[in-house]
């Protein structure tokens, strides 16, 4: 009995390790918080007046900071991008790396 207890002790240790996270990896737990948080951005940017094509905005959530990416027709858009993505709960910092349209 006590081999039997040993043998299920070590393989919940396993399973438990698995699921959390080290310096370079999420845990499975942190990933699901920011896959929401993802879309929950992105909902939240397609809502906003003014962004022209939400769609075309880039979104990437890595442990609570959402990196914003892509083009966008206008500064006041990049900035409104920022300001609604730092509006969503879960989100701890915006790197906002849209990029303005070149006019030609």
């Amino acid at each position: 009995m006590k081999k039997q207890n040993i043998i299920a002790t070590l393989l919940l240790s396993v399973a438990l390790a698995a699921c959390s996270s080290t310096p370079t990896q999420r845990s499975t737990g942190e990933t699901v918080d920011d896959a929401k948080v993802n879309a929950t951005v992105k909902t939240q940017l397609a809502k906003t007046e003014g962004l022209g094509n939400a769609l075309a905005i880039n979104v990437d959530t890595y442990r609570g900071t959402v990196m914003l990416s892509g083009f966008v027709d206008n500064e006041q858009q990049r900035m409104a991008a920022g300001r609604a993505a730092a509006q969503v709960k879960g989100v701890e910092k915006v790197d906002n790396n849209l990029r303005v349209k070149p006019r030609s």
